[in-house]
């Protein structure tokens, strides 16, 4: 199972470096985002800083389907999907694989994002709290990866599914928006909030993580075959 989540990631990955799709496409929309977020408010109140932790996490969500639906396109072209299933690699693997490809992309999204947000919204940075963050960070990560790649498998046989995936992966990562909102509002300290008070809120998003992505290694055959 780890060589078949081992060759699937290096796959993904390679196939991302190559066309430059996260870099040039991807990356800019999520700064686009944040902008957009910041003629939105009312930089001269501190709304801005008060509402970065949301407001990074939001943009994280919008460009997680993106990634979702670049990494589901990626094996539905040419027949890849057929090829897949029928190389004798473990499901399980295969899932483990793209969420773990995925993940990568996130987190290094998510470091670029957050100098955005830092420098944009006058956010500041974690201090005492970055062990905090960098937990709700990773687990919230965790959890995103395994929940789009398990719905980019459900949504993949639908014709419709550029439109279906949002609907079917914004509702179930809500937890995810919440945990890691509240988390990084305790570790920026724009809440009022202490660090003491993230950590039940990193507790849920591991749950999460947890929870998504044993469902993953269980369905992901069944959904793979269907797809």
């Amino acid at each position: 199972m780890l060589r078949a989540a081992r060759l699937v990631a290096s796959k993904d990955l390679r196939i991302e470096a190559r066309s430059r799709v996260a870099t040039n496409q991807v990356l800019p929309f999520a700064f686009l985002v944040l902008v957009l977020f910041a003629f939105a408010l009312d930089p001269d109140r501190g709304v801005l800083r008060k509402a970065a932790p949301g407001l990074f996490w939001i943009t994280v969500l919008f460009t997680l389907v993106l990634g979702v639906q670049r990494s589901v396109s990626i094996e539905t072209e040419d027949g890849a999907s057929d090829a897949l299933r029928l190389s004798g690699l473990e499901p399980a693997g295969v899932f483990l694989g793209k969420a773990g490809a995925l993940a990568v992309q996130l987190a290094v999204l998510e470091l670029v994002l957050g100098v955005g947000v830092a420098v944009l919204y006058d956010a500041g940075t974690p201090g005492a709290g970055v062990l905090l963050a960098l937990a709700a960070g990773v687990a919230a990560t965790i959890g995103l990866a395994a929940a789009g790649t398990l719905y980019g498998a459900l949504s993949a046989g639908q014709r419709v599914r550029e439109t279906l995936l949002p609907l079917l992966l914004l509702p179930v990562v809500a937890p995810v928006l919440i945990g890691a909102t509240r988390s990084f509002e305790a570790a920026l300290g724009t809440s009022g909030a202490s660090t003491a008070d993230g950590w039940p809120w990193v507790g849920l998003l591991t749950v999460f993580g947890l929870a998504y992505s044993a469902m993953g290694l269980l369905a992901f055959g069944p959904l793979l075959e269907d797809a």
